[in-house]
């Protein structure tokens, strides 16, 4: 019996340092992967299209999951100096998901949108011809030790958060 307590410590005590191990990265349940900017600078170009245009993106300021099965979840803040104030506004970084997801409890397909977090605790999520496909609440974060312009960690509930400073919404799969 003792052995067995001892052998299950030391198992959990493996897990705990392999789960430390992985440098930059978070991981989520099953082993879905956080990533951290560097992770996604690889994946992303420097520009994207949107509405006509090309932005730069902020790639310093990008974030985004490795789902299990290998598909991706992916944003970054794009720089929106050439476009109208109100269309600057609801496109704030540039969204990518290879599989469909749910944001904010509400559906959305795979594709590439502009989203931005809007006036009245809201969240916009906009096709690449600038057309909003959702509208949901988006939260608050006071505790948020150190805001960020962009990142994704991982929802205490479930799921991912992506915040643009202590603004966020919650995806999930």
């Amino acid at each position: 019996m003792r052995t067995q307590g001892m052998m299950k410590m030391a198992a959990a005590g493996l897990m705990a340092v392999a789960t430390m191990a992985v440098p930059g990265r978070m991981l989520a349940q099953g082993s879905d992967v956080v990533l951290k900017p560097a992770d996604v600078q690889k994946l992303l170009p420097a520009s994207v299209y949107y509405k006509g245009q090309s932005a730069p993106t902020q790639l310093r300021n990008s974030g985004g999951v490795k789902l299990a099965d290998g598909y991706y979840v992916l944003a970054t803040l794009v720089d929106t100096s050439g476009y109208a104030t109100d269309l600057a506004a609801k496109y704030q970084a540039y969204f990518i998901t290879e599989v469909p997801i749910k944001v904010g409890g509400q559906a959305l397909a795979a594709g590439v949108y502009g989203v931005g977090f809007i006036a009245d605790n809201k969240f916009v999520v906009t096709d690449v011809g600038g057309h909003e496909v959702l509208t949901v609440d988006a939260g608050a974060d006071a505790g948020l030790k150190r805001p960020m312009p962009l990142q994704v960690v991982v929802d205490p509930a479930g799921g991912f958060r992506l915040y643009a400073g202590r603004k966020y919404v919650i995806f999930t799969r």
